[in-house]
């Protein structure tokens, strides 16, 4: 893994990092629509979306990936976070007829990206999502199109137990093998944010560009924390949001999710929402900072002056109503 090169190579990595839970009943659908920002009852089985589940605060407490398969709601989240969501989603189901699973070791979950990927996983699965976020199933896997840098395309594949080593036989043949940090690059190089131990109770959705990623849905009624989200949509202009960045340090300073930027005036201006090395130098990051402080030039981390790079999308709002 030492010699593969992540923006050139076909690679392919075990998603490990990533937790899964599964939600199921009559009232799983209305359930969710009462404490997430999107509309669960848009996932049709071919779909997924980004929704964050926020404190009463508006604060981000998860950010999932969610998808809807065989009457079951899937939601997708950083691992070390899936205990206490878990736990602080079943608080609330009372007698909803609801039932929440951790099925994080049920279905593995791999990851593969690079400019023949599309070639790779037609071969391997048939027909494959042509979409950003949309979804196509076969008899034993689920592949879901991810936001992908120039020239490459990426997938996730979520398979059973039972056929996870075949598949990923399939898919090494034609891959290089990488960790999850490759993982955590590509998300970094596509502006797709997250919310980590670190990093939780941190953010308004908005901080992390949620509004702009069609995360969060302004139509579908009331959820926790809905308040201070429409809120700022609608009365203020948002003032924080994240950017890809590039830092010129040696990946070995630990860069850290969580960590404090600072402004030309010494101030605390935001924080890493993620980072990764580059395989080239230094590492690279999504930062959630003050626009203001942003504009005004010479951020720092720890004294290392931060470079801001071109987003892959426009910091404008797609999905205003």
């Amino acid at each position: 893994m030492a010699d593969t090169n992540w923006q050139t190579d076909n690679t392919l990595c075990e998603l490990s990092q990533l937790g899964l839970l599964s939600l199921s009943g009559d009232d799983a659908v209305s359930f969710l629509q009462g404490q997430v920002t999107n509309d669960v009852a848009q996932l049709n089985g071919n779909n997924a979306h980004l929704s964050a589940y926020c404190s009463p605060k508006g604060r981000m407490l998860a950010l999932f990936l969610a998808f809807a398969q065989n009457e079951q709601i899937y939601l997708q989240l950083s691992q070390p976070l899936l205990a206490r969501v878990m736990k602080r989603l079943t608080m609330y189901v009372m007698r909803a007829k609801v039932n929440i699973s951790d099925v994080s070791a049920d279905m593995r979950r791999f990851g593969i990206n690079g400019p023949d990927a599309e070639n790779i996983a037609s071969e391997a699965f048939g027909e494959v999502p042509e979409g950003d976020f949309t979804l196509t199933s076969t008899a034993h896997s689920l592949i879901i199109k991810l936001p992908s840098m120039a020239g490459h395309n990426r997938y996730e594949i979520i398979t059973n137990r039972e056929q996870a080593d075949d598949v990923w036989t399939a898919l090494k043949a034609k891959c290089v093998e990488a960790d999850t940090i490759c993982w955590d690059w590509l998300d970094i190089q596509t502006a797709t944010p997250d919310v980590l131990e670190t990093t939780q109770d941190q953010f308004v959705p908005q901080m992390l560009n949620l509004d702009v990623l069609n995360g969060i849905n302004f139509k579908k009624g009331c959820y926790t924390g809905q308040e201070i989200v429409a809120r700022t949509h609608y009365l203020g202009k948002v003032k924080r949001r994240t950017y890809l960045a590039h830092i010129a340090v040696d990946a070995s300073n630990q860069a850290t999710a969580g960590d404090k930027v600072i402004d030309a005036a010494g101030n605390e201006a935001g924080q890493l929402v993620k980072v990764a090395p580059n395989p080239e130098n230094g590492v690279d990051a999504l930062i959630e900072i003050r626009i203001q402080a942003k504009e005004t030039g010479d951020i720092t981390w720890q004294d290392t002056p931060i470079t801001f790079l071109d987003m892959p999308y426009a910091l404008t709002v797609t999905n205003a109503e």
